[in-house]
C-alpha cells in the first residue's frame, strides 16, 4: 500500500470519527437543524426510525464505523461510500447558506458548505480506490475474455478433429467384424 494511502485516509476519516462521535453523543444538538432534511428521507425509507435525534445518532454511528474502517484501512472502498452517504444529508441539513439571513453567516456556512463538497469529492475517489489492484469490473471483463478466446480455441480444435475422426470411424465401420 502507497504511503499515500496511509496517510491519506486516517486524515479523511478523521473529521467522520470526531462528527460521529459528537452525533451519537448528542443527537439533540443537531436534530433541529436536521429535521428539515431527515423527516422527507424518513417518508421515503420505511427502515429509518421515526425519530430524528434517532437518525442523527445513526448517521453518527455510521460515521464513527466507516470512518475508523476508513481510516484502518478495512473496506476502504464501501466505508468510503458509507460515509459519502451520510456526507449529503448532513452537508445540506449543517450548511444552508442559502437561508442564512447574516452576510457573515452566509459566508460562513458558504465555506462550510463547500468544505463538505470537496470532502465528498476526496470519498469518491476513495471509494474508486483500487488499491493498485484490478477492479471487479476489469476482472470480470478480462475473465470473460479470456474465456471467449478458450472457447474459440476449443471450437477450432474440435473443428480440426471432427473430420478426421469421422474418416477413422467409416473406415473401421467398413472393417469385417
Amino acid at each position: 500500500m502507497s504511503l499515500l494511502r496511509v496517510v491519506g485516509r486516517p486524515l479523511l476519516a478523521s473529521m467522520f470519527v470526531a462528527g460521529g462521535v459528537n452525533s451519537v453523543r448528542s443527537p439533540k444538538d443537531v436534530a433541529s437543524i436536521a429535521e428539515p432534511v431527515v423527516r422527507p428521507i424518513t417518508e421515503r425509507v420505511p427502515v429509518l426510525p421515526d425519530s430524528t435525534e434517532q437518525v442523527v445518532r445513526l448517521s453518527g454511528g455510521v460515521q464513527v464505523a466507516a470512518g475508523l474502517l476508513l481510516g484502518m484501512g478495512r473496506l476502504p472502498r464501501l466505508s468510503a461510500l458509507a460515509l459519502a452517504a451520510t456526507l449529503v444529508p448532513t452537508t445540506l441539513a449543517g450548511h444552508r447558506y442559502w437561508e442564512a439571513q447574516d452576510a457573515s453567516d452566509r459566508a460562513q456556512q458558504r465555506i462550510h458548505f463547500l468544505k463538505n463538497l470537496s470532502m465528498l469529492g476526496g470519498l469518491l475517489i476513495a471509494a474508486d480506490d483500487t488499491g493498485g489492484a484490478p477492479s471487479l469490473l476489469w476482472r470480470g471483463r478480462h475473465t470473460a475474455r479470456d474465456l471467449r478466446r478458450e472457447a474459440g480455441l476449443v471450437r477450432r480444435t474440435v473443428r480440426a478433429t471432427v473430420g478426421p475422426a469421422a474418416a477413422v470411424g467409416g473406415v473401421r465401420a467398413k472393417l469385417p467384424v
